[in-house]
């Protein structure tokens, strides 16, 4: 691997960083939302999964107890 000084690592760090396309405040507000969204429904999602399940064994148990 070849050695570099500091100088040439931040020339290089510099040029890196100026070929990164950052984000709009428009898209990064847009993939916030879409992110709580998401969230949310999976939160949902499993919840109602969870009370299903746990209505069927208590239903189960109720049976043969």
């Amino acid at each position: 691997m070849a050695r570099t000084n500091p100088f040439q690592f931040i020339q290089q760090v510099r040029s890196e960083v100026a070929k990164v396309v950052w984000p709009t405040r428009r898209e990064v507000l847009l993939t916030t939302v879409m992110v709580f969204i998401m969230a949310t429904l999976t939160a949902i999602f499993f919840s109602l999964v969870d009370i299903v399940i746990k209505s069927g064994l208590n239903g189960i148990l109720h049976m043969f107890g």
